[in-house]
């Protein structure tokens, strides 16, 4: 995480008032891809990447915000807010304030500072660190008192209703109510969760492989229309089918003829990945990493053969480590079509892994690889 008190002081240099600051975590999904707007189950990890935020109020009728990243200001007028994305960085930080609006609360003139970690296009949820980081601010500033279920579900229509990107909930979620040591399964149909601890001789080491992904991109949008055609076909079988969330294996062996090839093996992802990933928590609260490991591999295997949203990067990298010591489990994580993946190692193995994975996927493509050891982290909060 960028240092809080490097934002601190950014922020008085370019606005002259001493800000408060708050961060929000990016994510790390250790299982569960591609359900969660299937409203099915999902598995993430908040780590100590992040986006910071600093917020102070003006008098002069503008909301101006500025991102140390990109050295960049951008100035809007905070009464009436802009209603339509630009296709800038500012979108998303706007979006969070432009649906809070429409909520009913009053955005007063304000400066925003925003620096951040978390590599963009790496499937580590960049753009949702930003927006819980933004909310988690302006709320603070405004005095508004808004339970982490619904603040997470505002970003969520800030991305998809103002941004554009038709994202799911875990990703915000895990942002706001994100807790240290703990990974959160979470049930996206009625936002009920619960902590799976993570065991202290585990490590998180994610590798990514520098192929950049976005959820704005054709590849997410195609596999989503083929989710969605899929449960609307079995509905007309079972009409208390609503979401894949609720379809079987067995739905898929009765009438997976009169679904489309590809629509199909869409769906055998999200319903079998859906399973996986209870199992997965009730792995890991019984602390049977083998069995975590291999439901990690089931995964990685259907993520790229049946979802068909891995590249050759990212299977390289999953392969490469397969025979490393200390590895217990490998996969893609995120949206897909490139990004990081996930690999849970043995705390004592970890540095050794990491320098061996980089080594390894460096001279196989050419490619040199960022590998970083995370650790599982609190939620979105004010930084004293």
């Amino acid at each position: 995480m960028k240092d809080p008190a490097a934002l601190r002081q950014i922020h008085e240099h370019r606005f002259g008032v001493t800000p408060e600051i708050f961060v929000a975590p990016g994510r790390v999904n250790l299982i569960g891809e591609h359900t969660d707007y299937a409203e099915g189950f999902v598995m993430p990890v908040a780590i100590d990447f992040a986006t910071l935020a600093a917020i102070s109020p003006r008098n002069d009728g503008k909301i101006v915000i500025y991102a140390e990243n990109f050295h960049q200001e951008r100035s809007f007028p905070a009464n009436p807010l802009p209603t339509k994305a630009s296709g800038h960085w500012s979108d998303y930080p706007l979006g969070v304030m432009a649906i809070l609006a429409g909520e009913g609360y009053t955005i007063p003139p304000l400066s925003l500072s925003l620096w951040g970690d978390v590599p963009l296009g790496s499937g580590l949820s960049s753009s949702a660190a930003v927006e819980v980081a933004t909310a988690t601010a302006v709320t603070s500033l405004i005095g508004a008192a808004i339970p982490g279920p619904k603040l997470a579900r505002l970003c969520q229509r800030a991305e998809n209703e103002f941004v554009g990107a038709n994202c799911g909930i875990m990703d915000q979620f895990i942002s706001v109510n994100g807790a240290a040591d703990n990974a959160l399964l979470l049930d996206c149909r009625d936002l009920s969760y619960r902590l799976a601890p993570i065991p202290a001789n585990m490590a998180l080491v994610i590798a990514n492989t520098m192929v950049k992904h976005s959820v704005a991109g054709d590849g997410y949008t195609t596999r989503r229309a083929e989710v969605e055609e899929a449960c609307r076909i079995l509905a007309t079988h079972r009409p208390e089918i609503k979401f894949l969330r609720d379809a079987t294996v067995a739905d898929l062996e009765a009438w997976g003829h009169e679904i489309p090839p590809n629509a199909l093996k869409r769906a055998r992802h999200v319903i079998t990945e859906n399973q996986r990933t209870l199992e997965a928590a009730d792995a890991l609260l019984r602390h049977d990493l083998p069995a975590l490991g291999k439901l990690m591999h089931e995964a990685h295997v259907s993520y790229s053969k049946d979802f068909e949203g891995s590249c050759v990067e990212a299977d390289t990298m999953v392969d490469l480590a397969q025979d490393l010591p200390g590895l217990i489990g490998a996969r893609l994580t995120g949206g897909g079509f490139g990004g990081c993946t996930v690999n849970v190692v043995e705390i004592d193995e970890a540095t050794a892994f990491a320098a061996a994975l980089k080594e390894r996927y460096r001279q196989t493509t050419g490619i040199d690889p960022e590998i970083h050891i995370c650790h599982a982290s609190a939620g979105a909060h004010r930084v004293a």
